[in-house]
């Protein structure tokens, strides 16, 4: 007798029906609901060739959610992931460093021939 275990725990998943967890069942379900609501809805303007066509591309969206996993992100994860780093975060990262000790330094020469120029003219008047 053979038992399987799981390298990771993470990697479990708990089998519902026909051997799929609960997600891809449910969206195996709605690929299908999509599917036959497409064909049903265009047989009467579409050749059968071209509607397979269409009833596949329809139900690929559900299919995807349901069983595509990439690095261990789910594909509504996945498309947020490509959709932050691709459009939201910019190309073009300016790095711009700022020497804190020189800053402060200078801020402190600045004070002391600031306040000697005006002890200057105070004692000159």
């Amino acid at each position: 007798m053979e038992i399987k275990i799981n390298k990771e725990i993470r990697d479990f998943t708990e089998n519902v029906y026909f051997g799929l967890s609960l997600r891809q069942f449910i969206c195996t379900l709605l690929a299908c609901l999509m599917a036959i609501i497409i064909y049903f809805s265009l047989k009467k303007y579409i050749g059968i060739d071209i509607l397979s066509w269409l009833c596949m591309i329809g139900a690929f969206p559900f299919i995807a959610l349901g069983f595509i996993k990439y690095n261990g992100m789910n594909f509504e994860e996945l498309v947020f992931a490509f959709v932050k780093s691709e459009i939201l975060t910019p190309k073009h990262l300016c790095f711009k460093p700022v020497n804190f000790y020189n800053e402060l330094v200078n801020n402190k020469k600045e004070t002391e021939v600031k306040n000697e120029i005006s002890k200057h003219i105070t004692k000159n008047r």
